[in-house]
């Protein structure tokens, strides 16, 4: 089911290939691993974009297709998972981090309240950057790992419960066929 999906709205792998910006990027882009579901791949791929949506920089998408590209994760996972940080999800996310980053460093979170223009970004962000900062790098790390831990673990039990019905089935079969005169 979810390959007739992806077959349908994903390009296929040699029209990206083949495309003219990306050739620019060789025949690294050629990694089977970087476009079939395998376990390894794919639990790289979700680790590597939920980290990715939790760096506070623009263009995290791109960041996340070079490190899929770097270390062999299937960049088709990887990419669309930061997007988990959006323009609805980001302030919430980045606020949660600022205040874990905040206790870690044991200060006060500063109370503030938000002004929409880049003054106020560049103001603020001067004063918190340290407990941003690593709230997000903690936070990436900590979901990252987790989510990583989680897609093993879902995929083995995806995998456990294939062989079950398989040998169900082959039981079934070898019960009928002993039954026949």
């Amino acid at each position: 089911m979810a390959k007739k999906i992806l077959r349908k709205y994903l390009p296929h792998p040699d029209v990206i290939i083949h495309n003219r910006w990306i050739k620019l990027l060789g025949p690294r882009l050629q990694e089977p691993s970087l476009w079939h579901m395998n376990r390894r791949s794919c639990s790289l791929a979700v680790a590597l974009g939920i980290f990715c949506a939790f760096v506070p920089v623009p263009f995290q998408m791109l960041i996340a297709a070079a490190v899929a590209v770097w270390i062999r994760a299937n960049i088709l996972i990887a990419v669309p998972l930061v997007w988990i940080s959006n323009p609805l999800t980001m302030g919430p996310m980045f606020y949660f981090c600022y205040l874990v980053g905040a206790a870690l460093l044991e200060t006060e979170p500063s109370g503030f309240e938000f002004e929409l223009s880049f003054a106020w970004l560049i103001h603020e962000l001067a004063e918190i950057w340290q407990p941003f900062l690593l709230g997000c790098l903690v936070v990436g790390m900590l979901a990252s790992l987790l989510c990583f831990v989680l897609m093993r673990v879902v995929w083995h039990w995806h995998i456990l419960n294939h062989i079950k019905v398989r040998a169900g089935r082959l039981h079934n079969l070898r019960r009928g066929k002993s039954n026949d005169p």
